[in-house]
């Protein structure tokens, strides 16, 4: 996310309602590591409708992550496409959709919530809306975004499930039909419009159908943030309080990173004393079941969700290691500390070569970085390398007082918005308390308060940034908690600006030495096929050894 991801700034600070990398979070572990099929066209060299006729097949089997995600490729390539931008916000209805119905606590939270409170949360984020958003709201496709997320819920068999069983199809498509009619002459132009058209929409539909007017209200709040932009997004109250906890360091789960396939959770990696970790779990595993669910059957989606619960509560999981065939475990969900610091080493013992990877800018990124950097000292580092590579983002602060220990004087990030409260300059103020030559490797994951870190370093010519164009997401979402209720939101706040002034928003930030990970030409009689050579580490341990050498004729 980006707080201003996680923080913002002035007051903010202290409400702690900005994050400046967190949703790439969502946005790169919930969208970009979904799990994509592989597809039939080559991305780098498909053209937009190449790109929009494979999504749809992806939409026909009602794979809206894979879509999304498609998509969502695209757009880097043509960010202003229209066809684009239009499948990519159907596919994120229709996914949103698909991850809150089985999501029992959002559902729990919709049917024991009040009509009038659920009115008053919409009416809320609205607000919110107004007078936080980062670029001027659209009332119009606010309130089109509801009736369209409304409809997509509608022709859902797991909502009308929910809400309304006895409802027939034709009943339902001839009361969407009439509502279509009332609103057609509607104009909806101001907060107040969108509002209207929210309040005749449940009124209408519960007579019709028996739908609660707060699942109609709901439906509209889920889609006036998908109106926005991707980073936005309603959080329940688990996924609020979830969501918090990572900004704090740590979650209630299984401490499981997970790719969603379409008969499996693939685990990516499992953190070291966490559940998983404990229970002998191992990256590379392949969850097949969850409790009495099926990936396959159930939807991989679906099961994800399941992982998650209280505090001490259990899951049953079953899961393939290789070529076996199957085994059960049952796991007890506990408090997990996620690292943000990980893989500390001096990679080149003869030059001093000091490595750190970081996974995410967090509360305690940066005590436990400078940790890290005293650790290596003792080592005998001459020379860094800081690995973002697949870094999300995460709080602003942290990647800002991370820069501000290698940079001497000036300008480390820019921040800009509609709101005034929004405008901040972040500043160098420890003149650059380690000096030795520094290399930051970056890749297309690597996003939000990444991007901050980089850009200063590369702007201020402070080391080299070595590795593949970054992801390119200029924006900084803050965290609303709902004051009506439990839950929140979180807002694209504003867009940030590097030392030089540019936005890597959309564009990302380009390295000094662009180097790609490449498959190995030659096995040797140890290798086996497949395998990669890390170009890019490679790259960066020699840009040091020559900066170490630089450093040490002057």
């Amino acid at each position: 996310m980006e707080i201003h991801n996680r923080k913002t700034v002035l007051s903010y600070f202290k409400r702690q309602i900005c994050f400046a990398a967190m949703l790439l979070a969502i946005n790169i572990q919930a969208y970009a590591q979904v799990g994509l099929t592989q597809p039939t066209i080559e991305l780098q060299t498909a053209n937009a409708d190449q790109i929009v006729q494979q999504g749809q097949e992806f939409e026909k089997q009602g794979q809206w992550a894979e879509a999304l995600t498609l998509y969502q490729k695209g757009l880097r390539k043509a960010p202003q496409d229209q066809k684009l931008l239009q499948r990519r916000a159907v596919a994120r209805l229709h996914y949103d959709l698909d991850r809150r119905i089985v999501d029992s606590s959002f559902v729990d939270q919709v049917k024991r919530t009040d009509e009038s409170i659920a009115e008053g949360i919409y009416l809320e984020i609205l607000l919110k809306i107004q007078s936080s958003y980062v670029d001027d709201p659209n009332w119009h496709d606010i309130a089109q975004f509801g009736l369209t997320s409304l409809k997509i819920a509608l022709e859902s068999n797991e909502f009308r499930q929910q809400y309304i069983p006895n409802a027939s199809l034709d009943s339902i498509k001839q009361a969407f039909t009439d509502l279509k009619e009332k609103l057609s002459k509607a104009a909806v132009q101001q907060r107040t419009d969108a509002q209207w058209v929210a309040s005749l929409s449940a009124n209408s539909l519960k007579q019709a159908l028996g739908l609660p007017p707060q699942a109609t209200y709901f439906e509209f709040v889920c889609g006036a943030i998908s109106a926005l932009d991707p980073y936005s997004a309603f959080l329940s109250d688990s996924q609020y309080t979830e969501t918090m906890s990572q900004i704090e360091g740590n979650f209630v789960g299984l401490g499981v990173e997970l790719k969603t396939l379409t008969k499996s959770l693939e685990l990516v990696s499992v953190i070291p004393g966490g559940p998983a970790d404990k229970g002998g779990l191992k990256a590379g595993d392949h969850i097949t079941a969850v409790d009495n669910s099926v990936v396959e059957t159930a939807g991989s989606e679906k099961c994800a969700d399941l992982l998650r619960g209280e505090e001490g509560s259990y899951v049953r999981i079953t899961y393939l290691r290789g070529q076996d065939s199957g085994r059960t475990l049952m796991l007890q969900r506990k408090r997990v500390e996620i690292p943000s610091v990980a893989d500390v080493n001096i990679v080149d013992k003869a030059n001093g070569v000091g490595y750190i990877r970081l996974t995410n800018f967090q509360k305690t990124t940066v005590k436990d970085f400078d940790a890290a950097l005293w650790q290596l000292q003792r080592a005998g580092m001459r020379s860094l390398i800081v690995d973002l590579r697949g870094n999300p983002g995460g709080l602003l602060t942290a990647s800002v007082e991370i820069a501000d220990r290698f940079i001497g004087s000036g300008i480390i990030v820019a921040t800009k918005g509609r709101n005034p409260l929004e405008d901040y300059t972040h500043r160098a103020e420890l003149a650059g308390t380690w000096r030795m030559p520094l290399v930051v490797l970056v890749d297309e994951n690597s996003a939000s308060a990444s991007e901050i870190l980089a850009a200063a370093i590369r702007d201020h010519k402070r080391g080299t940034v070595v590795g593949t164009q970054s992801y390119g997401k200029g924006s900084v979402q803050g965290i609303f908690p709902l004051n009506i209720s439990g839950g929140g939101v979180r807002l694209t706040t504003a867009k940030f600006y590097g030392p030089s002034g540019t936005s890597v928003n959309q564009v990302g930030v380009t390295p000094n030495i662009e180097v790609h990970i490449a498959a190995k030409p030659n096995l040797g009689d140890n290798e086996q096929a497949g395998e990669t050579v890390d170009n890019a580490l490679q790259a960066a341990i020699a840009v040091a050894n020559q900066s170490n050498q630089v450093s040490t004729s002057r």
